[in-house]
């Protein structure tokens, strides 16, 4: 499995890494209070070292891709924080958005994204990442339906827990 990560890594340091809801939900409330992430019911299938994980992770490719609906559902989760926590994260997100040099958003048409095969199983954003992604980009989710699904249309993908497992650098 690490030679895996390190072959899918290779290949698309320079094409880009699109982050499901979860993952970049996590990246936003490490950055602004890790030891909210196992008090966060959000977040809290994670702890501190996660984060450092994914840090250390998504620094080894050059664009990190979303899309809107993405965003959407990370701005909807992250409302859930308390104060201080859930201003200082839309500061964060505000900031990240802003970067362009962080962040490629890709939109996807809803159309398209309800005529996949399995849109009535994954709903809107995760069907937009498979039209996204495919033969694009490397998709970092936890999700291991989504996951699993992915790897058997031949989209490259990687479960963010097989990064936790063997807790690759």
């Amino acid at each position: 499995m690490k030679n895996l990560i390190a072959s899918l890594v290779r290949r698309y340091s320079q094409k880009g890494i699109l982050i499901d809801t979860n993952i970049l939900l996590l990246l936003l409330v490490g950055s602004v209070n890790q030891e909210r992430i196992t008090k966060f019911n959000r977040t809290q299938q994670f702890i501190p070292e996660d984060y450092e994980l994914l840090l250390e992770f998504i620094a080894h490719f050059q664009k990190l891709v979303t899309t809107p609906n993405i965003l959407t559902e990370v701005n909807s989760l992250a409302n859930q924080l308390g104060e201080p926590e859930r201003s200082q994260c839309f500061t964060i997100f505000a900031q990240f958005v802003k970067n362009v040099a962080l962040l490629d958003e890709y939109y996807v048409n809803s159309l398209d994204a309800v005529n996949t095969e399995k849109f009535v199983k994954f709903g809107l954003t995760d069907s937009g990442i498979l039209t996204l992604s495919k033969e694009k980009y490397l998709v970092l989710t936890d999700d291991f339906k989504l996951a699993s699904y992915l790897q058997s249309v031949e989209v490259d993908v990687i479960n963010f827990n097989n990064i936790r497992i063997f807790n690759w650098k």
